[in-house]
């Protein structure tokens, strides 16, 4: 018979670690052999005007197996760091009881409504009625917003606002506040109001269906919450990660690289400022590292303080043979298995749902996401049961509402392939 190995926390932690540490050295090794090869192929560039085809094909072995094991890695760090289920739930304004936990637990299973019916009724949900379903317990929308935030990558970056209403309206000024210094007992002096305007955040429902046998729910030794969670939580992920970066705001969140971009010479309020490389669907020829350092220092001090690059793994391995004008790499591995990588000194976010490297793409931004972009989160994630759509399985209608869209002009710059 065969038997099934368990772990102690602390011995479980312990693997996790010594699984992150080996997979680690491993992809610094990787680099460091990466390193050698291209220095290998820009002397070969610099004494014959091309590289040798041996070397560019070492290289992009080299590459490919860089990027296979850094996601090996980030794997590993995610099941790490999987947060528990149980335990003390922290949702603004909400708290969890074992009665709901169990009447969510016989509807899930069983299709038993009236239970949960009754305590929605008594606790009246701040959720919609007329998103269908049931609120799930606070733990499981915890766990998955914790998800979320690990696996989410504008998420990660971005500002975030809980809110119990279909939108979120924050005021603003284009101008910035009016404000300076007064004595303490002069009259203050008079300052002309800034014009405020209104930034308006819907929140669009967001769905997961994810479907199960009868069997695995009438299996009690299944826990069906944590089965629920991680079956929803990286389908919500992997469609935020979508809207956040291309969402037109129409049934979704509105995407940061969907607004109207100009030159950051002619840059106003409303506006994306962009960098032009000079070279249609590539960087400059000449010194390419230099339009990275421009475009960085075209961001303001204030802004550059907590900025970061995104772009797709793709346009990462094309950056990624860059120095700057003393020899070193501007890319720079992680420090560890858990931390990013880094461009200049400055964290590089991986977002697959950016735009590649083509002519008149903009495959790079760069700045202070959370000042930058906001999430909104209506709290309340709800379960339709629906056993009959699609016999002999049960369907799970999932919804979780959410909203996006650009709360900062001035924090985010992108860096245009074209001439101009």
């Amino acid at each position: 018979m065969t038997q099934h190995q368990t772990f102690a926390p602390e011995t479980k932690s312990a693997i996790y670690d010594a699984e992150i540490n080996r997979q680690y050295g491993d992809y610094r090794n990787t680099f460091e052999g990466f390193k050698e090869v291209n220095d290998r192929r820009l002397k070969e560039v610099e004494q014959r005007g091309s590289a040798d085809v041996v070397t560019t094909d070492h290289l992009e072995r080299l590459e490919q197996a860089m990027a296979t094991r850094e996601k090996k890695m980030r794997e590993t760090v995610l099941r790490m760091q999987r947060p528990q289920l149980a335990g003390e739930a922290k949702v603004v304004g909400r708290s969890s009881s074992p009665e709901h936990k169990r009447a969510f637990n016989s509807y899930v299973r069983g299709g038993i409504e009236a239970p949960l019916r009754e305590l929605e009724e008594k606790a009246l949900s701040v959720s919609s009625p007329g998103d269908g379903g049931y609120t799930v317990p606070v733990e499981i929308e915890t766990y998955i917003m914790r998800r979320l935030a690990q696996i989410s990558p504008i998420r990660q970056i971005a500002g975030n606002r809980q809110v119990s209403s279909p939108t979120f309206t924050k005021a603003f000024s284009p101008t910035g506040p009016a404000g300076g210094w007064v004595a303490e007992t002069a009259l203050d002096a008079v300052t002309n109001s800034p014009p405020l305007q209104q930034m308006i955040f819907p929140t669009m429902e967001l769905y997961a269906m994810p479907s199960a046998t009868q069997q695995l729910l009438d299996d009690s030794i299944v826990d069906i919450e944590t089965w629920l969670a991680g079956e929803i939580d990286t389908l919500f992920a992997v469609q935020e990660g979508a809207a956040f970066v291309n969402g037109t705001g129409i049934n979704m969140p509105k995407g940061f690289m969907t607004y109207p971009t100009v030159p950051d010479a002619n840059y106003s309020w409303g506006n994306i400022g962009y960098l032009a490389t000079g070279v249609s669907g590539a960087l400059p020829t000449s010194n390419p590292s230099d339009i990275l350092v421009q475009l960085a220092y075209e961001l303001q001090a204030g802004y550059r303080q907590n900025a970061c690059w995104v772009m797709t793994r793709k346009t990462q391995a094309a950056i990624r043979t860059l120095k700057d004008t003393l020899g070193h790499y501007l890319w720079q591995p992680p420090i560890s298995g858990s931390t990013q990588a880094t461009l200049m000194n400055f964290p590089l976010v991986e977002a697959e749902d950016m735009p590649q490297i083509g002519p008149g793409t903009f495959p790079i931004a760069f700045g202070d996401f959370q000042r930058g972009y906001l999430v909104v989160d209506r709290i309340g994630l709800r379960v339709l049961r629906d056993p009959y759509s699609a016999k002999p399985y049960v369907l799970f209608y999932t919804t979780k509402r959410v909203g996006g869209g650009m709360q900062d002009f001035n924090a985010i710059k992108l860096l245009k392939f074209d001439v101009s």
